[in-house]
């Protein structure tokens, strides 16, 4: 568990009134918080409380150097006025005003949004999970197989687990921190998730509700507009896992009518959810097919036993995908023309693996690179360019993660079919093969709701109807030998992205396992760039 502390320097200096000295007493006291929010501005239960702020200072160490950035610190501000849960339906905000000495005006500067879910968990404000390290999502660091470059079996369970911190970092923070220095705003939103469970045995995290309060929470942004720091035209999401997943989503389903109702019964502010761009690491997207994505990618790659996974089950799956694929209608880069599993391996490697593969090599020094070419002999290189197979790759390099069905599992055991459950069922499948499998009837389809609800969780979804509110820019990544979900889903979200002109910055980090993320000093560059902004 952390909270904030309230240094002794912030009460020495005398910017801070005595509204800014309650804001300590909350710190002390953190969930009488939102209450005295609440009270504060009756008049307007969501209105931003811009003078309750401790005032925190620390330095950032960026690749540019270290920083000492002087901030607002805003608590477990209430984003609906009719919470399910305050604990979760809250946000802090982070708004630099001094980096190394100088006055920084943050009012029009980009603000970063952290989705800070990982697995369809739920994500407490007030009590934020430590993603990636000890009880996270992920755990602390692995053994043979944990996140970091490596041989076969890289990519699983352990290692670093949340995309946007520096590789080889335990927590969600680095991201948020060097984006401070460079000064922008920063929104850590809480959210609802699977886990929710109430008193009388009931859930209330259930699909919809994570991204429903994540929406709600931009919609907070935008009711404050110049109130709340920063431009609420500028708002840039972030997440890995199924944090990138609803980081793509947040970035996809900008102001569609479905969630609406939702959104009116937690009494979130009216007005539009679109963000400005969307950061994707390893996002675990289209879960509906991602179970015949998976056995496309990973049926040939074997477990960590060293065996292949159910060989009947996989290609009933991998043959549902050809069909999935090609219904998709999308048209590869550079003239490449549409996109089969005839000629998918290729488009993989040519716009994603090679490129990849390429940096990486060039990158040893010379006995490196010809040792790594000898263990991994599917790998030609002629001292410019990098060739191979990727379902080769796959075979031969990557150890799978996860039994077929590999999200909607036959027994229910998998957090996806958790994430569909309702207020009184723990978990649902939600995908017609296994419901055909599971009943003997082939005929078997998912009841309309329930599709309905997948639906709203999956930015493909969106995409696929060509929404006008998604957003303009996308940062999309993906470890080449993570096996937390398929690649392909990754680049047909690029692909998707790209066929209604979107600017989408996409790339496959070589050997890097789920959420590792190798450049997230580009990422905050990228916000300039796409942006705009400089500091004064």
């Amino acid at each position: 568990m952390k909270f904030y502390s309230c240094s002794s320097e912030s009460l020495r200096r005398k910017r801070l009134s005595s509204v800014v000295f309650l804001s300590f007493l909350a710190c002390m006291g953190c969930a009488t918080f939102a209450s005295a929010q609440t009270k504060t501005v009756a008049g307007d239960p969501l209105l931003f409380p811009k003078d309750q702020f401790t005032l925190e200072t620390k330095t950032i160490k960026t690749p540019a150097g270290e920083k000492k950035v002087t901030y607002r610190l805003y608590q477990h501000l209430l984003y609906v006025a009719k919470p399910v849960d305050k604990e979760y339906q809250s946000l802090d905000v982070k708004v630099p005003v001094e980096i190394n000495g100088k006055a920084v005006d943050a009012s029009h500067a980009p603000i970063l949004f952290v989705v800070a879910i990982g697995g369809y968990m739920s994500s407490n404000n007030y009590k934020p999970r430590m993603m990636g390290g000890p009880g996270g999502p992920g755990g602390g660091p692995g053994g043979p197989g944990a996140g970091g470059p490596g041989g076969p079996g890289a990519g699983g369970p352990g290692g670093p687990r949340i995309f946007m911190g520096a590789p080889g970092t335990m927590g969600p923070n680095y991201i948020q921190e060097i984006s401070l220095a460079d000064g922008y705003v920063i929104v850590a939103p809480g959210a609802r998730g699977r886990d929710n469970k109430a008193a009388d045995g009931t859930f209330y995290g259930k699909a919809p509700a994570a991204i429903v309060d994540l929406k709600a929470a931009v919609r907070y942004i935008r009711h404050n507009a110049g109130i709340l720091p920063g431009n609420p035209d500028w708002i840039i999401s972030s997440g890995c896992s199924a944090g990138g997943a609803y980081s793509s989503l947040l970035g996809a389903s900008g102001n569609s009518p479905l969630y609406e109702p939702y959104l009116k019964q937690i009494g979130a502010a009216e007005g539009k959810d679109n963000i400005f761009a969307s950061g994707c690491g390893s996002p675990v997207i289209d879960l509906d097919h991602a179970d015949t994505s998976y056995e496309w990618a990973f049926g040939a790659s074997k477990t960590r036993s060293g065996s292949l996974a159910d060989q009947t089950v996989s290609a009933q799956l991998k043959a549902q995908f050809t069909t999935y694929e090609a219904s998709l209608n999308l048209k590869g880069k550079n003239g490449f023309g549409k996109i089969t599993v005839d000629n998918l391996d290729s488009y993989l490697v040519k716009e994603y693996f090679a490129p990849s593969a390429k940096a990486y090599l060039l990158g040893l020094s010379e006995d490196k690179r010809k040792e790594y070419l000898e263990k991994n002999p599917w790998l030609h290189w002629d001292g410019k360019e990098a060739t191979f197979s990727y379902l080769e790759m796959a075979a031969a390099h990557i150890t799978r993660m996860k039994m077929p069905p590999a999200f909607d599992s036959f027994t229910l055991s998998s957090p996806e079919t958790d994430e569909f459950g309702d207020k009184t069922t723990a978990s649902r499948n939600f995908t017609a093969y296994v419901l055909q499998h599971s009943t003997g009837n082939p005929n078997a389809t998912i009841d309309p709701e329930l599709q309905k609800l997948v639906n709203m969780t999956n930015p493909m979804y969106f995409l696929g109807q060509k929404n006008p509110g998604a957003a303009q820019h996308w940062w999309i990544r993906h470890g080449g030998i993570e096996t937390d979900s398929a690649p392909t889903n990754t680049v047909n979200l690029a692909l998707s992205l790209e066929s209604m002109g979107r600017d989408v910055n996409a790339a496959i980090y070589w050997d890097a396992g789920h959420c590792q993320d190798l450049d997230p000093a580009g990422f905050v560059a990228w916000i300039g760039k796409i942006t705009g902004y400089k500091l004064k």
